[in-house]
């Protein structure tokens, strides 16, 4: 799937059944739905699963629990903007 058709994706009701758990949980916090990425993405196991769970705490504004999840990744956390960070996420997993 290319980044424009994600981004159609979003004015779906729900994501694409294609999804796997990392793009499920970054279409729904491109949906403004924090809560429901977060569930998806809070009990997930692995450096992928806990980079989007960073990335959803900074969103959260929650910088300690963020730098939690992106040592549990091997990243460290970033030095730039949520809008770059969610382009370089959604960039890696729309790659795999």
């Amino acid at each position: 799937m290319t980044r424009q058709e994600f981004d159609a994706s979003l004015r779906e009701a729900t994501p694409p059944t294609s999804f796997g758990l990392e793009l499920t949980s970054l279409w729904w916090i491109s949906n403004n739905q924090w809560e429901r990425a977060h569930t998806l993405i809070d009990d997930a196991i692995g450096p992928d699963r806990a980079w989007v769970h960073g990335y959803l705490h900074r969103i959260e504004g929650d910088e300690p629990n963020a730098r939690y999840w992106y040592q549990r990744s091997g990243r460290d956390a970033p030095d730039y903007g949520l809008s770059k960070e969610r382009d370089l996420l959604l960039e890696y997993f729309l790659s795999k």
